[in-house]
């Protein structure tokens, strides 16, 4: 099946905490950070998702916010620091590539927030993601 989804990272299912309609799944990525992602219950059971399975985690380039510095005092679970790779500046929109851990990310953001965050090639910024903007797909 193809996707259009861009980010894709390889990793393993570390520990499934079920509730009544959703579940957290921490998953351990191919570079060694680790991802939270909030799915239904439901679909955690369909997938079958237990410690050591090996999964992909899914994550729309337009859900990847970025941070010149890692943040505190914020909701969102995920905090992936990388390095800019690459930037694309449209009129409204900029494309920005991240490395982090075991893989590579792109986040769509505002140009304006490129700019004001001064984005370049090299420059260390922290990819931030709502664990409930994760979708899982088994390997």
């Amino acid at each position: 099946m193809s996707l259009s989804i861009r980010n894709q990272l390889p990793g393993t299912v570390t520990a499934v905490t079920p509730g009544e309609a959703m579940a957290t799944v921490r998953v351990r990525l191919t570079g060694g950070q680790d991802l939270t992602a909030a799915i239904t219950r439901e679909a955690a059971d369909d997938l079958r998702l237990i410690p050591g399975t090996a999964v992909r985690a899914l994550l729309k380039a337009t859900e990847v916010s970025l941070a010149t510095a890692p943040v505190e005092g914020l909701s969102i679970r995920n905090q992936l620091p990388g390095t800019v790779t690459a930037i694309a500046a449209g009129d409204a929109m900029a494309s920005v590539r991240v490395t982090v851990g075991g893989g590579e990310l792109t986040a769509a953001i505002t140009r304006d927030a490129a700019e004001d965050l001064a984005l370049s090639p090299g420059i260390p910024v922290v990819a931030l993601i709502k664990a409930t903007d994760v979708a899982l797909a088994t390997a």
